[in-house]
C-alpha cells in the first residue's frame, strides 16, 4: 500500500463559511514576532552568530564569533521598534498576537508587561530563535517542553498557540502531541483554519503567512519601501474583502517583526494600511486565539472514515460496487498512491476510473456486460442492484406503459445483438423521453464508438454513486 501524506485538497472547492463575528467579510489578524534576545548568539550558548532576517545584506553566520552589528540590529527591535509598534496598535485599538520566543521574552520584562497590559495574546515562538530541522525528535520535544515551561514562568500562564517558524518535519506533530495548544500555525497552506488529526488528538491549524510579511524587507526579491508593503497588503485585503462580500469570507494574516517594520520608513506603510482598512465595515481584527476559539465553536471537528486510511477490506467493501458487479476495480485502486486528496467523491472516482481505463478491453467489456438492460427482465423481476433500482426508478423507468416497455425491450435486444453489450446511460442526467431519444440515436453508431460512449457512461454512473456515498 502506497499513501501520499501531503494534503492537496484542504477544504476543497466549497470551503466552510467561517461566520466571523458580526458577519465580518474578512478577518485581518496581525502577528508581531518577538525574537530579539532569542536569536543565535555566542552569549546564548550558540556556536555562531545570527544571519537571518536583518538589514545586513548578504549576512552569514560567524562561527565562534559574536557579530556586533547583527546583535545591535536585533537590539533595535526590542529598544525602539517594539515601542513604536506598541503605540501604533494600542492607538488603533487593534490587538496583536505575539509570537514570543521564550528566551527572548525572559530578557524583555518591560515589553512583556506592555503586551499583557494591552490585552495582547502571547503565543509561543519556541524556546530559541534557531533552526529545528536538525534536531532529533527527543531534542525537539525537550525544546518544546522547555519553551512552555519558561514561557509560563515569564508570562504567568502557558501559551495556547504555537509557531516555530524555523521548524522541522516533526514539529507540528510533536506540538500537537503535547496536547495543550488551541492552535498551531506552522503551515502556510490555506486562507482558513482547518483540523488535523494527530493520533487521538484533533488539532486546530491556523495557517500563517510568509508573503504578507515584513520579512520581505530582508529577503530578495522583497520590499524596499513602506509604500511597497502597503500596496501589497492593500491589494491582498481588497481581494479578500471582495470575496467576503460575495459570500466567501477568509482570513488575512500579516506578519511583523520589531527590528524590521519598527523602522520609521517601513512603519509608514503599515500605518497607511491600518488607515485603509479602517474605512471598511465588516472587518474583524482578532487575536489568533480569538480565531481559534471561534472556529472550534462554529466548526467543531467530526471524524469520519477516510478512503486513504481504510484497510483493503474496508475500501473494497465501501467501493467495490461502484462499478457494477466489478469489485476488482476497487481492489486495484487501493494499491494506488492515495492520499487526503482522495478522501472525497472526486478523489475516489479518479482512482477507480484510472483502474477501469487502464484495464484490458476484455475487462472493460466485462464491466459493460455486468450492467442490466434498461427496464429489462431483471428490473421486472426485482433483481437489480440497489443502486441500479434507484437510478432507473429516478428516471421513471419503473413506471412504463406497455407500449414503452415493448419499445425498450425491442431496442435492448437490437442493441445487444449489434454491439455485444447492453445500452448504458447515466439515467440521472436524463428523463424518460431523453433516454429514449439517446437510445434511438446511439443504436446506429458503430461498435467502437458505442464502446467508448458506454465506458464514459459507466464512469458517469460511478460518479453519481460516489457523490451519494461521500457527499
Amino acid at each position: 500500500m502506497t499513501r501520499y501524506l501531503r494534503d492537496m485538497r484542504g477544504h476543497g472547492p466549497n470551503p466552510p463559511h467561517p461566520h466571523w463575528p458580526g458577519d465580518a467579510r474578512v478577518a485581518v489578524q496581525f502577528v508581531l514576532n518577538y525574537e530579539e534576545g532569542g536569536e543565535n548568539c555566542l552569549l546564548h550558548g550558540d556556536a555562531s552568530s545570527e544571519a537571518f532576517l536583518s538589514d545586513i545584506a548578504g549576512a552569514a553566520q560567524w562561527p565562534g564569533q559574536r557579530h556586533w552589528n547583527m546583535e545591535s540590529i536585533y537590539e533595535y527591535g526590542a529598544r525602539a521598534g517594539f515601542w513604536r509598534l506598541h503605540r501604533l496598535f494600542t492607538g488603533a485599538r487593534i490587538p496583536l498576537t505575539i509570537y514570543g520566543v521564550a528566551s527572548a521574552l525572559a530578557r524583555s520584562p518591560e515589553q512583556v508587561a506592555a503586551m499583557k497590559s494591552a490585552g495582547w495574546e502571547i503565543a509561543s515562538h519556541g524556546l530559541k530563535w534557531v533552526e529545528h530541522k536538525d534536531m532529533t525528535e527527543a531534542q525537539e520535544r525537550a525544546a518544546i517542553d522547555e519553551a512552555i515551561r519558561l514561557h509560563t514562568e515569564v508570562v504567568g500562564e502557558r501559551p495556547r498557540g504555537w509557531y516555530t517558524g524555523r521548524c522541522s518535519l516533526n514539529t507540528v506533530r510533536l506540538v500537537a502531541e503535547e496536547g495543550g495548544f488551541d492552535y498551531i500555525s506552522d503551515t502556510y497552506d490555506d486562507d482558513l483554519p482547518y483540523w488535523l488529526e494527530v493520533g487521538d488528538r484533533d488539532q486546530l491549524i491556523i495557517p500563517y503567512t510568509l508573503e504578507a510579511n515584513d520579512m520581505r524587507f530582508a529577503t530578495a526579491p522583497g520590499y524596499v519601501t513602506g509604500e511597497q508593503f502597503f500596496t501589497y497588503l492593500r491589494d491582498a485585503f481588497d481581494t479578500l474583502y471582495a470575496e467576503g462580500a460575495a459570500g466567501a469570507p477568509r482570513m488575512m494574516s500579516i506578519g511583523l517583526h520589531c527590528r524590521l517594520i519598527g523602522r520609521p520608513g517601513k512603519i509608514a506603510g503599515l500605518k497607511r494600511f491600518l488607515d485603509h482598512i479602517a474605512g471598511f465595515d465588516g472587518v474583524w481584527t482578532p487575536r489568533r486565539i480569538d480565531i481559534a476559539r471561534h472556529w472550534a465553536t462554529t466548526h467543531p471537528h467530526e471524524r469520519r472514515a477516510r478512503p486513504s486510511q481504510m484497510t483493503r477490506a474496508q475500501f473494497v467493501a465501501a467501493f467495490g460496487g461502484i462499478f457494477e458487479h466489478s469489485p476488482w476495480i476497487a481492489e486495484r485502486a487501493f494499491d494506488l498512491e492515495l492520499g487526503p486528496a482522495h478522501d472525497c467523491a472526486a478523489g475516489v472516482h479518479n482512482a477507480l476510473c484510472r483502474m477501469f481505463r487502464s484495464a484490458s478491453r476484455q475487462e472493460r467489456l466485462s464491466v459493460l456486460t455486468a450492467h442490466p438492460d434498461l427496464a429489462g427482465k431483471l428490473a421486472a423481476a426485482g433483481r437489480l442492484t440497489a443502486e441500479s433500482t434507484s437510478e432507473q426508478a429516478g428516471a421513471g423507468l419503473d413506471m412504463l406503459t406497455d407500449e414503452e416497455r415493448e419499445t425498450f425491450t425491442r431496442l435492448n435486444t437490437a442493441y445487444v445483438e449489434k454491439h455485444g453489450f447492453p445500452f448504458i446511460i447515466a439515467v440521472r442526467d436524463h428523463d424518460k423521453a431523453s433516454i429514449m431519444a439517446s437510445f434511438n440515436r446511439r443504436i446506429d453508431n458503430d461498435t467502437e464508438t458505442e464502446f467508448a460512449q458506454a465506458c464514459q457512461q459507466v464512469e458517469r454512473i460511478a460518479e453519481f454513486r460516489l457523490m451519494d456515498l461521500l457527499a
